[in-house]
């Protein structure tokens, strides 16, 4: 607080002074300006634009038309007082092809996007890869293919000489579960394939790539840069501890979290998966020196959450018919509704279940820093005739999950700081711009920006480092 502010200190939940209090967004989901200054289309581009594939036919042609109003959303963090922002490259618009030369035009947005977050004095957090490839690498075979991962240590090289000078924190990959395994697994996201293969080569690949970025960043940028990778692990619960829900837990666990964590941490692939996975494949396509390349030490982990994986064993008469992002578990394992309410996507709202994966986190990686990358929550909220934004249910979802956060360091957890998912209204992949997970509200008619409830409650929680006092307050 402030020397003239008199306001009752009665927070319960103060966090650290050095606590990261950051926000997020993605390139494709915020960025429109999808064929300027040579910006080529993304897996997600032509996934958007394939009738069917996403609610409404929506694109990210437009999406936030952050690439336009890139100073009008700077300004909204400062006044939000975020000390961080985690912001996504889109590789097509600096590296159309996936190969060669950068495009200039491309690397100068996110120069000035950087210069003005360090000059508004925002910490800039830059992400390197959030789903969007460029679709011609898709064309010659995407990342099931090895080649793939090469092209992408090239990207990495390229990012660090143009931004590396002013950008302290950098992330590899953004959810390579979901990337891997909605993208080739079930097809519901870009670029639509449903190969149980193609998910699990696709993962390793995604490893490589993170290890080969690793290296390149560390070359360019020596150590003094801080280098993390961001998973969507998955908080598994089995429905009993009946021998076979637990055994239908690890295998979701295998194939939801150690088929990352695993490569990463401990340059291993996890041996009950290979065996989950051996009808259908030997795992032939992971090379001598990849897990070695995949396990190159990291500063900290990201970790996306939204709510718990409950799980049972499936009888073992039930078929499997639709296309299944859990390869090797996908005959084995039913997924029960969690208990408690649901936000807008119907996910369940659980705040233990990120308490659960951090605790998690302490035991099996002592001395990883921690970060939580995204958590929040889409609700269907609106602007009312006053103008005015209530978003009460996101205010109760935040502050939940916050305090689950705060437990968690009281419980030893290395948790350094939280970005809230996300800063604006915006494309959310299949769903289109049905779904509002922003804590600004963009009318995308007329790209107005409206600070909703949950925006000045979260500038209240900012600025008081921590949780339980006035809500309400913040910028207007």
């Amino acid at each position: 607080m402030t020397a003239l502010d008199t306001r009752p200190d009665t927070m319960t939940h103060r966090f650290p002074a050095d606590f990261r209090w950051g926000t997020a967004t993605a390139a494709y989901q915020i960025e429109g300006a999808a064929t300027e200054d040579g910006r080529t289309p993304s897996i997600w581009d032509t996934f958007s634009r394939t009738p069917g594939k996403v609610r409404n036919g929506d694109t990210g042609d437009i999406a936030a038309d952050h690439y336009h109003r890139l100073s009008e959303d700077v300004a909204l963090m400062r006044r939000l007082g975020v000390t961080d922002y985690r912001f996504s490259v889109a590789w097509p618009r600096v590296q159309p092809t996936g190969r060669g030369p950068a495009v200039q035009k491309g690397l100068d947005f996110y120069r000035r996007l950087v210069d003005e977050l360090l000059e508004a004095g925002i910490r800039p957090v830059a992400t390197l890869y959030h789903w969007d490839l460029p679709q011609e690498l898709e064309d010659a075979g995407g990342w099931p293919q090895r080649e793939t991962a090469q092209r992408f240590g090239e990207y990495a090289h390229i990012m660090a000489g143009a931004l590396g000078d002013r950008v302290a924190t950098w992330t590899t990959l953004n959810e390579p579960w979901c990337a891997a395994f909605l993208g080739y697994g079930n097809g519901v996201h870009a670029p639509g394939r449903t190969s149980a293969l193609a998910s699990l080569r696709a993962a390793h690949h995604f490893n490589l790539a993170h290890g080969l970025a690793v290296g390149a960043l560390r070359s360019a940028l020596g150590s003094g840069s801080e280098i993390s990778l961001t998973l969507n692990l998955h908080a598994v619960r089995p429905n009993s501890q009946a021998p076979e829900d637990l055994d239908a837990a690890r295998r979701i666990d295998a194939v939801g979290n150690r088929v990352f964590l695993d490569p990463v941490f401990h340059g291993t692939l996890p041996q009950d998966l290979i065996v989950d996975t051996a009808p259908v494949t030997d795992w032939s396509f992971v090379h001598d020196g990849d897990l070695a390349t995949a396990s190159a030490p990291i500063d900290s982990l990201g970790i996306n959450y939204y709510s718990p994986t409950v799980v049972a064993a499936a009888p073992s008469a039930e078929p499997f018919t639709d296309p299944s992002p859990w390869a090797g578990a996908e005959q084995h394992v039913r997924f029960l509704p969690a208990p408690g309410p649901r936000t807008a996507m119907d996910w369940p709202v659980d705040a233990n279940g990120l308490h659960e994966l951090l605790l998690r986190l302490r035991d099996d990686l002592p001395g990883t820093p921690l970060v939580i990358t995204e958590n929040g929550a889409a609700y269907d909220d609106y602007a009312d005739p006053s103008g005015e934004v209530k978003d009460p249910e996101r205010v109760e979802y935040l502050h939940a999950h916050l305090a689950a956060v705060h437990r968690a360091i009281e419980d030893g957890a290395d948790v350094r700081g939280y970005f809230l998912w996300s800063l604006l209204d915006n494309f959310e992949w299949a769903y289109g711009y049905s779904k509002r997970f922003g804590i600004v509200h963009v009318d995308f008619a007329t790209q107005r920006r409206t600070l909703k409830d949950s925006a000045r409650w979260y500038a209240d929680v900012i600025e008081r480092g921590g949780l339980e006092g006035r809500t309400g307050g913040g910028p207007r």
